[in-house]
């Protein structure tokens, strides 16, 4: 973000649109808030029957400290990071970018799929959530991967690609930050990531506000809604990347790199 929020990652109109109760069971926290499924009961099945049984135990443990963060809410939906972890697996992810971390969850993830060799370039301009997961990183032994900037993503960015050796150089990259600045990455990381690499943006579906009139969306909500649709539009205009819009957490968009 190169606003005063960069990547703080502060609490969402759609993330509180969505939210529902948040539970512990048997150590694991419910994630029924990131769903947009109608019926709280048909995503607790998927968590329960497809996700939580092949979720690592690491995982497990930085999602069940995080259910203590007052903003709790803003962590990447496991569903959503199961799909994120196969996508790594699919374009064989070695190098990444990640803007927006918060706690971490989906940095662990990125951190536990590629390999010993792999690195990630994490920025968010708010160490102090990060910190509260770090310590699930450093026992999980893939500290050594991460390249943790403290800072807004737009001028980290605009560094990487001052070095021509960083253009097409990243597989994958991950942005759960700022909407407003959501295309300006966009156009960065299309630089930096390779041909026939991977983009993913979090939060595209802004809690269901996107299908709903804005008369119809709480004033609070509708600044974020509105860089949603602009972004969503153009995305699908954009025919630099192949591109699929799943209802996994709060609606993430998968970009594949076309040229």
């Amino acid at each position: 973000m190169n606003t005063s929020t960069d990547n703080d990652r502060s609490l969402s109109a759609s993330e509180e649109l969505n939210c529902g109760l948040m539970e512990k069971n048997e150590g694991k926290v419910s994630s029924s808030c990131k769903g947009l499924l109608q019926s709280e009961a048909l995503y607790n099945y998927i968590l329960e029957t497809s996700v939580y049984p092949r979720e690592p135990e690491p995982l497990k443990e930085l999602r069940s400290l995080t259910y203590g963060h007052p903003k709790a809410i803003m962590a990447t939906a496991p569903d959503a990071g199961q799909l994120m972890s196969m996508l790594l697996n699919l374009v064989n992810a070695r190098k990444t970018i990640e803007i927006g971390v918060f706690t971490g969850y989906s940095l662990l993830l990125t951190a536990l799929t590629i390999p010993e060799d792999g690195k990630i370039i994490a920025i968010d301009m708010n160490k102090e959530a990060y910190d509260l997961g770090l310590p699930v990183i450093k026992k999980s032994s893939v500290e050594h991967k991460i390249d943790f900037r403290e800072s807004e993503a737009l001028p980290v960015l605009d560094e990487l690609l001052n070095n021509e050796a960083n253009k097409g150089g990243f597989d994958y990259a991950f942005v759960d930050a700022d909407k407003v600045n959501y295309w300006n990455y966009h156009e960065r990381l299309l630089k930096l990531v390779k041909v026939g690499g991977i983009i993913v943006y979090d939060n595209t579906l802004w809690g269901g506000s996107v299908a709903i009139p804005e008369a119809s969306t709480p004033e609070w909500s509708r600044e974020g809604r509105g860089s949603t649709l602009q972004l969503n539009q153009r995305l699908s205009e954009d025919q630099r990347v192949q591109i699929s819009h799943a209802p996994l957490g709060d609606g993430i968009t998968i970009c594949r790199r076309m040229y």
